[in-house]
């Protein structure tokens, strides 16, 4: 596993977006987009430190916000995901959260939701080499 980036829960991704610029120095800045597979906006920043944060909002995360719980993920890459969710699942204290879904922000690459005693982890499949 190999860390990818943190998930933030917001309300308004302009206005997260705009706090983080004046932060950091960004390398990268997708598009805001939605996500019906997540059913949730999403933009994706990179900051000149390599450091990746994935904004979210929409109903999703919205008693996150409302709780002030905003930094919510973890997220990994991963070889073969479906490998990934097994070893992680051995655990008795980890609960899959959601099956294996494309990921439109991720050029619909592989994402699977997992609780775990470290909190939501989110597992992301490396893009295939071809």
């Amino acid at each position: 596993m190999k860390f990818h980036h943190l998930g933030i829960a917001c309300g308004d991704i302009e206005k997260a977006i705009i706090f983080v610029k004046r932060m950091h120095d960004l390398e990268f800045e997708s598009e805001i987009i939605f996500d019906k597979h997540q059913n949730a906006n999403l933009c994706l920043l990179r900051t000149d430190e390599n450091i990746g944060i994935e904004l979210v909002s929409g109903e999703k995360v919205m008693k996150l916000v409302k709780r002030n719980t905003l930094l919510y993920h973890t997220c990994w890459e991963v070889d073969v995901i479906e490998d990934s969710i097994m070893k992680l699942l051995k655990n008795s204290d980890t609960i899959l959260l959601s099956e294996p879904t494309p990921a439109i922000l991720f050029n619909n690459r592989k994402v699977a939701f997992i609780h775990t005693p470290i909190g939501v982890v989110e597992l992301l499949e490396k893009e295939n080499e071809d």
